[in-house]
């Protein structure tokens, strides 16, 4: 089994949490966490424990100010443990619970790490394009399917040898890791698959 992500990169912050980058890098600015979810060495790093505090942090905007948030956050990870299941927040006479969005950034880190298992780059294959594993299916171009608006039922038939969890897979990694240059256009990917609308393809929640 690998070693669970720790260090994660703005992009795979904002994955793992559900926000935009915008707001991890924001945050990140700002110190909004205690200074132990941070890192720099290498980079801008956040640590995957502090994900659940960013989305807090960014969904609880509409209804606390800043500096109360900052505290409430300051108070949770003084009494949260990494490897517990307990999320609440005790401020007076009001308690917030955070278990729901704990356990959604949970779900979400561990998609993540699939997507990171799933690709591989290997001089041997297409001069180290990350390809999804066991076969020569470049990941960005299954992503990019994804958001010129074609069905997974398309890609699917366009790439036989994949799966809807592996389509879900793609676009989380190519969320996390975004592609350095230019984009290759849809004719350029495969010329079998055809767009039919510009809307971004829902993918199923793979179980």
């Amino acid at each position: 089994m690998p070693a669970k992500l720790d260090l994660l990169t703005p992009t795979e912050a904002a994955v793992v949490a559900g926000v935009t980058v915008r707001d991890v890098h924001r945050i990140i600015d700002t110190r909004v966490l205690p200074e132990r979810f941070y890192a720099w060495k290498g980079g801008r790093r956040l640590r995957s424990s502090g994900c659940t505090y960013v989305r807090f942090y960014v969904h609880a905007a509409g209804q606390l100010t800043a500096d109360e948030r900052a505290l409430l956050i300051e108070r949770a990870a003084a009494q949260t443990r990494p490897d517990t299941s307990e999320w609440t927040i005790q401020d007076g006479f009001l308690t917030y619970d955070l278990t729901t969005m704990a356990a959604d950034t949970e779900a979400r880190l561990s998609k993540l790490e699939r997507a990171r298992e799933l690709v591989v780059e290997d001089p041997e294959i297409l001069s180290g394009t990350p390809v999804i594993r066991g076969t020569r299916v470049p990941v960005y171009d299954v992503a990019a399917s994804v958001a010129a608006g074609l069905a997974v039922s398309d890609i699917l038939e366009g790439y036989p040898s994949l799966n809807e969890e592996k389509v879900e897979l793609a676009v989380i990694f190519a969320d996390a890791t975004p592609q350095r240059g230019r984009p290759r256009r849809m004719h350029e990917i495969n010329p079998s698959l055809k767009v039919i609308s510009s809307k971004k393809a829902a993918v199923r929640e793979a179980g």
